[in-house]
C-alpha cells in the first residue's frame, strides 16, 4: 500500500468486519491463529455493549490499523486504560500508523484521567519492543501474567464439586 493520508478516528459498528480481519492477521503474526476464536458477531455484540473501545486508522477509505482498549480497575490506581492490541496491516507498516494510534490512545487516556496506562508485548516481538523503547515506558519484569482458558475454568470448577 502506498503512503497516503491516514485518519485516526473512533471505530464504528460498520468497522467491525475490518477490525475482525485485522485481529485474525495479528493472531497469525503471533503464531496463534488457532487461539483466535472471537467471532465477528461476538465482536459486534461486545462493541455495542461498550466492553471495549477501538480506534481505527483509515487510509483511502480502508481500515489499515486498529487499537483496541478497555478500562479495567486497579485497586491501587483506580481506572486503568488498557491497550489490548495495536495492529497495522502488513502492507501499511512503516508509515508511522502504529505510533499515531498509540499517540491518540494516550490522548484518550489523559482525557479519561486514568491512574495508569498498561499493555503487554510478547517477549519475542522485537519490532514492538523497539517501538516502545523509544518512549518513556517502564518494562515490568516483576509481574507474572496468569490466565485460564474456559476449559481450565470448567475443569477447576468440576474439581471443586467433586472435592
Amino acid at each position: 500500500m502506498k503512503t497516503g493520508v491516514c485518519t485516526i478516528r473512533a471505530a464504528m459498528l460498520d468497522d467491525m468486519p475490518a477490525v475482525h480481519a485485522l485481529i485474525a492477521e495479528l493472531a497469525a503474526y503471533e503464531r496463534a491463529a488457532h487461539e483466535h476464536t472471537n467471532t465477528l458477531e461476538q465482536l459486534k455484540h461486545d462493541f455495542v455493549h461498550g466492553y471495549f473501545g477501538c480506534l481505527v486508522a483509515e487510509q483511502a477509505a480502508e481500515v489499515v490499523g486498529i487499537l483496541l482498549y478497555c478500562f479495567p480497575y486497579s485497586t491501587w490506581k483506580g481506572r486503568v486504560f488498557y491497550i489490548e492490541d495495536i495492529v497495522v496491516k502488513e502492507s501499511a507498516r512503516g508509515q508511522g500508523i502504529g505510533k499515531r494510534l498509540f499517540d491518540e490512545a494516550l490522548r484518550l487516556a489523559k482525557a479519561a484521567h486514568v491512574g495508569r496506562v498498561a499493555w503487554q508485548v510478547l517477549a519475542w516481538n522485537e519490532p514492538a519492543i523497539r517501538f516502545y523503547k523509544r518512549m518513556p515506558v517502564t518494562f515490568d519484569a516483576e509481574w507474572v501474567n496468569c490466565r485460564m482458558t474456559p476449559t481450565q475454568v470448567e475443569d477447576y470448577l468440576k474439581g471443586l464439586e467433586t472435592a
